[in-house]
């Protein structure tokens, strides 16, 4: 009976894992870019590159006669404040289109700042990762989850799996043959940071429970999302009353939310009506201080800025919110958020290695058996962990060569840069597919050379290279170029173990040939 269960175990724990490996990688990897997404941003977006600004910029002076003058009519103003990772004050309103229209300010001057014609992390790689970018009907929400839930099921039955677990965790040996040291490692990785893996891929579910569980706010709301959403944030709102109006002071209102938060700073504020006479003004707090994202937004009146309302997250959504921002990590905590990054990485790791392991472990069978199965599972494989890796360096070089205000086949520059991205991991499964296994060594050295590329093109376009980063004070900037020039050096090693491998089974092969050439 043990038996029979621990093989129902392997079965799934590898089948779940080869199934779903290519998608899970791009969802861990663009996840692991993820934790540091507005520094990536500060890194592709050279016009933010702001010196820290300590007092908190004036509303009434820097951003509303902005608002004023471009959109008198519109019918919301949206001010996001500066804060340490994202030094810029910006200013959004809805067109008469109900179109979402954004400029960003020098929050120190007021001066508007160019446009950043790029998507960047918070744009691209952050909703890559939980949606893929795929909208109909939310399929990319439901690959993510299936992904996840998947994940989960291969963790449990890897503990299942291996009886030896924590002594295999002691046990790497590199270097043994391909198949026993990837077998070591991905052993070593998993259990490394499985509580990391089952919480980050748990929470990751309850963050967007509404969208898998839709049944019970469908029943209870009769399917009015907004319904639910407005209780369950305990919102407030008000109608237009179709008369003229004033607005307040935004810098008292802010001054006044703080006092009553008592801590902490505002982060957002949102005039809903601007110029009518119910309209009303929305301060959210700033969450960089604490783990949950509940913001305590505050409402008030926008003719006499007294308080209207306050909002309090019920017990539910306060766990929710708590294990949201237990996954996001949006808090002020650096030590915390690189051992996200790390244990992230691992988690790459674990994925790329269980591929290899399934790879080595049918190569010779499937060769004998004249079955192309490994073949193709080789180009998947090749194409989810270096030629995603390729896929985001193209897109960080695509931003750095392509000027502000590009545009091409009706595409415009931050189009242009999603579009050099699926090209090249399009071109990456077509070469892994024409390559075979030489591609990993091949992509890795690619690798290693676009990564550099974007370190000395960062330094062509804006003059920033690292030492002039780190005297300035530019972290973000810094350590982008840092980080690759580590995936350069890594890329490079990696390159060199699989041409030496390469070279040693060419060698055997090759003295197998002759003996049985003088035998015969």
């Amino acid at each position: 009976m043990e038996t029979t269960f621990r093989k129902s175990m392997s079965w799934l724990h590898t089948w779940s894992g080869v199934y779903i490996s290519g998608l899970l990688f791009a969802i861990f990897w663009m996840g692991t870019l993820s934790v540091f997404d507005r520094e990536i941003d500060r890194w592709m977006m050279p016009m933010t590159r702001l010196p820290q600004l300590q007092p908190a910029p004036s509303l009434d002076a820097l951003a509303r006669p902005l608002a004023e003058r471009h959109a008198p009519a519109s019918t919301q103003w949206t001010f996001v404040m500066p804060s340490d990772r994202v030094p810029v004050l910006r200013v959004s309103w809805r067109d008469a289109a109900n179109n979402n229209v954004s400029q960003m300010l020098d929050p120190a001057t007021g001066q508007a700042l160019p446009e950043a014609g790029t998507h960047a992390g918070t744009g691209f790689l952050y909703p890559f990762h939980y949606r893929l970018h795929v909208r109909f009907m939310n399929l990319g929400y439901w690959l993510v989850g299936f992904a996840t839930m998947a994940m989960l099921a291969a963790i449990v039955s890897g503990v299942v799996v291996h009886r030896k677990i924590f002594s295999e965790f002691f046990t790497f040996r590199p270097r043994k043959n391909t198949q026993r040291a990837a077998l070591d490692l991905h052993n070593l990785t998993g259990v490394l940071v499985m509580p990391f893996h089952f919480v980050i891929g748990l929470s990751g579910l309850v963050i967007l429970l509404a969208t898998y569980f839709p049944a019970g706010w469908q029943l209870a709301y009769g399917n009015d999302r907004q319904a639910f959403n407005a209780e369950a944030n305990d919102s407030y709102a008000r109608a237009r009353a179709k008369a003229p109006g004033t607005l307040a002071s935004l810098d008292a209102m802010v001054a006044r939310a703080q006092a009553h938060w008592g801590d902490g700073e505002a982060a957002q504020v949102r005039v809903y009506h601007p110029g009518d006479a119910n309209g009303y003004v929305e301060v959210r707090r700033a969450t960089d201080d604490r783990v949950s994202t509940d913001r305590r937004t505050l409402y008030f009146d926008a003719a006499s800025g007294a308080l209207l309302a306050g909002s309090e997250f019920k017990p539910v959504k306060s766990v929710q919110s708590f294990v949201s921002g237990l996954h996001e990590i949006q808090f002020r905590h650096w030590t915390l958020r690189w051992l996200y990054f790390l244990a992230g990485l691992a988690g790459c790791v674990m994925i790329a290695t269980g591929f290899l392991v399934w790879l080595e472990a049918r190569r010779a069978r499937h060769a004998k058996k004249g079955l192309a199965g490994v073949r193709w599972v080789e180009a998947l494989a090749v194409s989810s962990v270096p030629g995603i890796v390729m896929a985001t360096l193209v897109f960080f070089v695509a931003n750095r060569l392509l000027p502000l205000g590009a545009s091409w086949a009706g595409g415009q520059r931050a189009d242009l840069e999603m579009w050099a991205f699926y090209m090249a991991w399009a071109l990456t499964l077509a070469h892994a597919a024409w390559a075979g296994r030489a591609a990993w060594r091949q992509q890795a050295g690619a690798i290693a050379a676009l990564a550099l590329a974007c370190v000395l093109l960062n330094w062509a376009t804006t003059g920033d290279h690292l030492l002039l980063s780190l005297s300035a004070g530019q972290h973000a900037v810094a350590g982008m170029d840092i980080a690759l020039l580590c995936t350069a050096a890594v890329a490079v090693w990696t390159a060199s173990k699989l041409r030496w491998r390469a070279q040693a089974r060419a060698g055997a092969t090759a003295l197998v040939l002759n003996d049985k050439a003088d035998y015969a």
